[in-house]
């Protein structure tokens, strides 16, 4: 008995240990994140739903649902968008006459139409009065869409916006919905917005029903909920779907069900929708299918099936590109916004919307709790093949329980968090303190070896704490470089594979010792692509003077390697094709640090700074420009540097646009005369484009094309892209309102 107690005193006491209580901190702190719910928990937890979608997506069944499409064919048989009112009109004419059950627009008519003949006399005092007259003696085109609405099931759409002072929005009055509250008030979970931009009020007293018709995104921009009921001032609204719903069942009261965690689902046409606590659902999708579209044109021009449109419930709406309403989901990444809505309704008729239930997270907890316990307790005293075992079956069991209750139920269940946190738990537990000192000054000389000088590397191995492991914001000077014309080099080594490899080393390590010799740290290698930064992970001062010095450096000795290989192939009778780069600099905020897990990871740097290099780097091909970089590159290095302002362009995935600059050579170069008269000829070049006086423009072209050649660079490609963009705008002037900004289509 003795022996038993003292065996087991000594076994509590090596659980009850340090790494216990270190372990336990560790689970409750996961369960407070994961309560708190940090956006990026969010999007990963949004990301496993959308796999269990695109492993199992909705079933597509022949609903009454239809689309009617302004499409490509559309606009090119009736014109831009948009179009005139009584063609609005003819179309919903037609629908009723086709036996359509309600019609329902996800496209608001918020301003008079400019293509009334009314309109056109006023807009036009030029015209003949005789003319203007008959113009204006002829009616709305407004009334003939409101008389078409009058004998038609017409649901409008509207667009909400969160403040008065959004552009669209008229003093105009909200139309009441009938609705009754069951168990509470529903409005303090609700989905609020200021105001709505509403139809043109003649329009609106025809419909039979509003909807809205906005849809808001998640953080990673991908449409997966919906609100169905919102509140706007004092009323409730339905969705541009359920609307159509309710006029399509009569256009009776609508009924929100409250409980105790908000609502609960909301009642139409006697059918119950069941909602998350702020009156959302997550539609089911299915996979686009044509079947649900019917062309604009084929409706206008009498060739549709009537029978396709004959007691179905109808959207309007678009899938041209131009019109650009397009929305990411979990199925497709760009699906009509029209379709969103029509896939909502589909989910509604056939009850097959996924449901995220209130004790979701109550789950999620609770196995994060019980399988954490289970580690700390047990992972001690089993051995590292069943720890392991243990491990993989607690969390294969709880990842097949949530995809299950998915295919089979429709249920939401997260299996990120719980698995990848308790994943972590047992990684921690498994780890012996013990080497974790010298683990990390290998991880040191592992990350950095070979990114970095050995000098620096053996600066953080001998001083650690001079290294921020994990991240920190640093301002950073980013490079990206890429190779010209790869496809092109590796074709003519087809025959020769391990040429190509052996090339494509030297070009690398040419590259290399011109950013180690700047101070730079290599990222990483892309292929035949490098990505390097500087001012990480030590100090480097003037790390933009520092980039732009190793850019030049690498044009150098890459052009010292080219000449080495066409001489070797020469003196084989062989002609060679040399190695051309682009590299873009870009010098802003920057998250540096190791990145990854604790067995596993990478020194890199994350942010927007290290796209828009990236970018930069895409833009050197079609600026005909070997080195561009950022405005605060510039703004450090234009002083010495010979550098000059290219072009202001919005670059592909950003909303603002950037001046980008090239760098063009030392500072020998920037001190040459016909540099300088080469600078200034392109600041006019630039500057008579910008007041789009595209005379003046091609005058300066033509001066910079004189100086360029006198000063020894190659503007040829350049210059002939500005003089591409010049004949374009005369014959599509850009209007009154353009800033100077060019839109770039490519990376």
């Amino acid at each position: 008995m003795r022996i038993s107690v003292s065996k087991f005193l000594q076994k509590t006491k090596d659980i009850f240990n340090l790494t216990f209580w270190l372990a336990l901190a560790v689970v409750i702190l996961l369960l407070a994140v994961r309560v708190s719910d940090p956006g990026f928990l969010q999007t990963l937890r949004f990301q496993s739903f959308d796999f269990y979608q695109r492993s199992k997506p909705r079933e597509f069944k022949n609903l009454p649902v239809r689309i009617i499409d302004i499409d490509e064919k559309s606009l090119a048989e009736y014109g831009q968008w948009p179009w005139p009112r009584n063609i609005i009109a003819d179309l919903i004419t037609k629908l009723a006459a086709s036996g359509a059950v309600v019609i329902g627009f996800d496209i608001v008519f918020a301003e008079p139409d400019r293509l009334s003949p009314p309109r056109i006399a006023k807009d036009n005092p030029g015209l003949p009065q005789n003319i203007r007259d008959a113009l204006s003696a002829l009616p709305q085109t407004e009334t003939a869409m409101q008389n078409a609405m009058a004998k038609a099931r017409v649901v409008t759409g509207q667009t909400s916006v969160r403040n008065l002072t959004d552009a669209g929005v008229r003093d105009q009055k909200i139309a009441a919905i009938p609705h009754a509250a069951l168990g509470g008030d529903p409005e303090p979970y609700l989905q609020h917005y200021a105001d709505l931009v509403q139809n043109m009020p003649e329009l609106e007293a025809a419909a039979k029903g509003q909807g809205v018709f906005s849809l808001l995104p998640e953080l990673d921009g991908v449409f997966r909920r919906v609100p169905i009921v919102v509140k706007v001032k004092d009323q409730l609204r339905l969705t541009l779907s359920v609307e159509m719903l309710r006029i399509a069942t009569g256009g009776r009261a609508f009924a929100t069900k409250v409980d105790k965690a908000g609502l609960s689902g909301v009642v139409v046409g006697g059918k119950l929708v069941k909602t998350d606590p702020n009156g959302r659902v997550w539609p089911y999708f299915s996979e686009p299918n044509s079947i649900r579209y019917i062309s604009a044109a084929d409706l206008l021009g009498g060739t549709a099936n009537k029978r396709l449109i004959a007691g179905h419930m109808v959207m309007v709406g678009t899938s041209a590109v131009g019109l650009e309403d397009l929305r990411a989901t979990p199925l497709v990444a760009a699906l009509p916004g029209v379709e969103v809505h029509a896939q909502l309704l589909e989910s509604i008729l056939s009850d097959s919307m996924l449901i995220r239930p209130n004790y979701a997270l109550g789950m999620e907890l609770v196995f994060l709790a019980f399988s954490g316990l289970l580690i700390i307790l047990l992972v001690p005293r089993l051995g590292a093949v069943w720890a392991l075992v243990l491990a993989l079956v607690l969390l294969s069991s709880y990842a097949g329980l949530s995809y299950y209750l998915f295919s089979e139920k429709r249920l939401l269940l997260d299996a990120t968090f719980p698995v990848g946190a308790t994943t972590a738990l047992f990684v921690m537990m498994a780890t012996a303190n013990y080497m974790r000192e010298e683990r990390r000054r290998q991880q040191i000389k592992g990350a950095f070896g070979q990114y970095l000088s050995p000098d620096l590397v053996d600066q953080i191995v001998q001083d650690p704490d001079r290294l921020v492991l994990g991240g920190e914001t640093r301002e950073l000077s980013v490079l990206f470089s890429d190779v010209r014309g790869f496809t092109t080099l590796s074709e003519s080594y087809k025959e020769n594979p391990q040429g190509l490899t052996k090339l494509m080393n030297l070009f690398l390590t040419v590259l290399t010792n011109a950013i180690l010799k700047r101070g730079g740290t290599i990222d990483k290698y892309m292929g035949d692509a490098v990505m390097a930064f500087w001012n990480a992970p030590l100090d480097t001062k003037n790390h933009a003077m520092m980039s732009c010095r190793a850019a030049l450096d690498m044009i150098r000795e890459l052009n010292a390697l080219n000449e080495q290989r066409i001489e070797e192939f020469r003196q084989k009778g062989e002609e060679a094709e040399p190695i051309k780069v682009g590299i873009g600099i870009n010098t802003g905020d920057c998250v540096v640090g190791n990145m990854g897990s604790d067995m596993r990871f990478d020194y890199t740097a994350l942010a927007d700074t290290v796209n828009i290099a990236s970018r930069l780097e895409g833009q050197s091909k079609p600026l005909g420009v070997e080195i561009v970089i950022g405005e605060k590159t510039a703004a450090e290095t234009k002083d010495t540097l010979a550098v000059f302002e290219i072009d202001f362009i919005k670059v592909k995935g950003k909303q603002e646009p950037e001046r980008v600059y090239g760098l063009f050579g030392d500072e020998d170069l920037a001190a040459d005369e016909q540099f300088q008269l080469t600078k200034k000829h392109n600041s006019a070049m630039l500057s008579a484009y910008r007041k789009q006086n595209w005379e003046l423009a091609q005058d300066a072209i033509f001066s910079l094309s004189v100086a360029s050649e006198k000063a020894g660079i190659d503007l040829s490609v350049y210059m002939d892209l500005y003089t591409w963009r010049i004949e374009e705008f005369i014959e599509n002037p850009p209007g009154a309102h353009w800033d100077g900004v060019y839109v770039a289509t490519s990376k």
